[in-house]
């Protein structure tokens, strides 16, 4: 009997897997927004956001989603070679095309472990991308930008990365300044962060959907065109493209380490997203 119940214990993951995934979908979702994904490094968008990036990229949903990158990963001297694997991993989860990805190249935000960026200097190169006429707009009026949502890190990176870290600090600037002279106004750009769990959640995959679905469903909830929380679970398919998008794009950065991540993180299969409170 104990050889059944070893036996089964695969099918009932293979199980649940299937059944979170399908969940998933049933909760609100954003439709028909245009959606920067910010992140610090190329691979970010492969080791931490996949999930996003396949679900709110479906056709059905009528989403225009981007990829705005703050470095071109160049610590290592391999910055050329990670522009091109960046594209080539935003197309396999889901870009429309190469147009969709930006990256950016700047003394001021250099790939590094020990360097802070200035939340002054993001907030100022997302000024000049996504809201350049903000200083010409009166403040009777609405103030405007060309993206409705901006996706990032949460306050703790998930890694605790000082150059994460620091995108969720530059993205509160940018809509700081954007709504500055233009109180009593709706911010016309909504930010959505990524849950940073313990380091045991981290590394059970799947096995932590049950503690995310949890946490979304005890969340306050809002409902209407920006809701909150978000949740994305990837089935097994989804799953196997994100872990592609690692292995056959981003070859240059796949060393042991990495290996363990694709193979145990569980930010490979599952994404819930706080809506931050902006002014």
């Amino acid at each position: 009997m104990n050889w059944i119940a070893w036996a089964s214990v695969p099918i009932l993951i293979f199980g649940l897997w299937l059944y979170t995934s399908q969940l998933s979908n049933s909760f609100p979702t954003l439709r028909g927004k245009r959606i920067l994904v910010l992140i610090a490094h190329p691979d970010d968008e492969a080791m931490f956001f996949a999930p996003t990036l396949l679900a709110l990229t479906r056709p059905e949903l009528g989403n225009h989603v981007k990829i705005l990158c703050l470095s071109s990963g160049d610590a290592d001297g391999l910055g050329e070679i990670r522009k091109k694997e960046l594209v080539k991993s935003g197309l396999q989860l889901g870009l429309w095309g190469e147009d969709d990805v930006l990256i950016i190249e700047d003394k001021n935000f250099p790939d590094s472990m020990t360097v802070t960026w200035q939340p002054r200097l993001i907030s100022n190169l997302l000024t000049s991308a996504f809201a350049p006429k903000m200083a010409s707009i009166s403040s009777k009026e609405p103030p405007q930008a060309t993206i409705d949502a901006i996706i990032t890190f949460d306050a703790d990176g998930i890694s605790s990365h000082p150059n994460h870290k620091s995108l969720y600090n530059g993205a509160h600037a940018f809509l700081k300044a954007l709504m500055h002279r233009h109180s009593g106004w709706d911010c016309p750009i909504k930010l959505y962060t990524l849950t940073t769990t313990n380091i045991l959640r981290k590394y059970i995959s799947l096995l932590d959907s049950p503690f995310t679905i949890a946490g979304v469903t005890l969340r306050r909830k809002e409902l209407g065109s920006f809701p909150a929380p978000l949740m994305f679970i990837s089935g097994p398919v989804g799953y196997r493209t994100a872990q592609k998008a690692m292995t056959t794009a981003h070859k240059s950065q796949m060393r042991w380490f990495r290996w363990g991540w694709i193979s145990f993180s569980r930010y490979m299969i599952l994404n819930d997203l706080k809506k931050e409170k902006t002014l």
